[in-house]
């Protein structure tokens, strides 16, 4: 897969754009606290203001999307995250004193947290109203403008983004532009002060290799494959009861989702059956419920049943899973809940980022044996442990390397915004949320302010008796 090459149109009608945002920026002051605040303020009431309009888009574009999903992981999501920047914005841009060692005093040093200029933020599907605004919402807390892409998969939520924003910022603060993968390839190319994508890896490779061409530095916010690990002596209701509550929620199209479980090899049957009446109690009505996602289009469809049919052919054991799931046929783009074991390596389910209802199990014999089998794969966005605290879960803490880690929940590390949110490795570069998003979209100057005279005066040329005095002192 690679970028379109014929480039040249798109190219030169975002780049008049980043040009037109970059001269304003220049022109300008940085924008002191209130006017971010106010800025900030602005895009928490457009959010609130068309609630009930996001909601609309989304099933719009899903064909189905549970609405109170939207409210929550969406809307609510967007405004506690403005609500954390708004809080903490003073704090945040506040220099931050640095020593100065012995022979540079008297003298100040500190770090200033300026905007870069212009970020380019291109948004996906799955979530696609708040993976678009809260990094803007970033991008507006550090002081920035910015240009959004969003993803052409829902068209109906790009076209509220593009006239809400239109309605509260001017071009020059805030631009979107809307398409298909040629406008994407064309706006991943600009000479951006900072990029920002959330979506795949494999799109990300070329993202990132795009922003080189100018030495764009680039956050990338991708996925994997999260593992789930469950202890033996956890209670099993618990686990899957979290476990479907993160893997059913937005029928598993959210990259942080639960990809696959570890238990115990004693343990699969007895999962299978709690995880089954976990999706019985929060979907009594079945998959054709309107509080169950549809899938977002054929391709993801078709995609996600090819997975199913390889492990039923490669002879894992699938099992549709919850109240009357042989109906989700009778909706669109439906598919139900699905518990896969006696998986293998070969099978694609588990080479794939699943992104849907699939659910495959994965047995182990002994902590060591499961901490070796997520090490033995890429790193992933998100690791979830269900275990008391005592030395296994201190292993699985130590021993394994993820973008996040969350214990006896799932997904819920994303609502926290006082936590960084991000990926490494193959998962992602850099993060944001809490102050490491701030930091991501500024630069941070290093200021250091000299007395008229200063003890450094003592360590330049001619060197002679003072010089020796001073390095005897600092290299004793």
């Amino acid at each position: 897969m690679s970028f379109p090459t014929d480039l040249q149109p798109e190219v030169g009608l975002l780049n008049d754009c980043l040009l037109r945002q970059r001269a304003a920026f220049l022109k300008e002051s940085p924008p002191t606290l209130a006017e971010r605040r106010a800025k900030l303020k602005k895009l928490r009431g457009a959010i609130l203001a068309r609630k009930p309009e996001i909601e609309r888009a989304l099933i719009a574009d899903f064909g189905n999307r549970a609405s109170h999903e939207t409210a929550i992981m969406e809307v609510m999501t967007m405004i506690q995250g403005i609500d954390y920047l708004h809080a903490n914005l003073r704090r945040f841009m506040r220099p931050q004193k640095r020593h100065v060692p012995l022979p540079f005093q008297p003298a100040n040093a500190y770090v200033a947290y300026q905007p870069l200029g212009v970020i380019g933020i291109m948004s996906p599907w799955n979530y696609p109203i708040a993976l678009a605004l809260m990094p803007l919402a970033t991008a507006i807390a550090a002081g920035n403008r910015a240009m959004i892409k969003p993803s052409e998969m829902t068209p109906v939520s790009s076209s509220l983004i593009t006239q809400m924003l239109g309605e509260i910022f001017t071009v020059e603060e805030v631009a979107v532009f809307t398409g298909d993968a040629t406008v994407g390839a064309a706006f991943s190319k600009l000479a951006f002060d900072h990029l920002f994508f959330t979506g795949s890896t494999q799109v990300g490779r070329m993202v990132m290799k795009a922003a080189s061409e100018n030495l764009v530095p680039v956050t990338l916010e991708l996925g994997g494959k999260s593992p789930v690990i469950i202890a033996p002596n956890h209670p099993l209701e618990h686990a899957a009861r979290e476990i479907a509550q993160g893997k059913l929620a937005n029928c598993g199209q959210t990259c942080i989702a639960p990809d696959y479980v570890m238990v115990h090899e004693s343990q699969a049957d007895q999962f299978l059956q709690a995880y089954d009446h976990a999706v019985r109690k929060f979907y009594p009505a079945g998959p054709l419920s309107d509080q169950y996602t549809s899938i977002i289009n054929e391709h993801h469809f078709r995609r996600l049943s090819s997975l199913v049919d390889d492990a039923r052919d490669k002879k894992a054991r699938v099992v549709e899973v919850g109240i009357n799931p042989h109906e989700a046929v009778q909706r669109p783009h439906s598919l139900p809940p699905v518990v896969v074991l006696d998986v293998s390596d070969e099978m694609s389910i588990m080479q794939e980022e699943i992104f849907g209802p699939l659910l495959p199990v994965v047995t182990y014999q002994d902590i060591e044996g499961a901490i070796a089998f997520v090490n033995a794969r890429p790193r992933p966005l998100a690791l979830y442990y269900f275990g008391d605290d005592n030395d296994d879960r201190q292993k699985v803490m130590t021993r394994t390397t993820s973008g996040n880690l969350t214990i006896n929940t799932t997904i819920l590390h994303y609502a926290l915004d006082d936590l960084p949110f991000g990926g490494v490795g193959p998962s992602g570069i850099g993060a944001y949320h809490g102050v490491e998003g701030f930091k991501s979209m500024s630069h941070a100057k290093g200021t250091l302010v000299f007395r008229r005279w200063n003890m450094s005066n003592l360590l330049k040329p001619p060197f002679g008796t003072l010089a020796d005095l001073v390095l005897k002192v600092m290299l004793r």
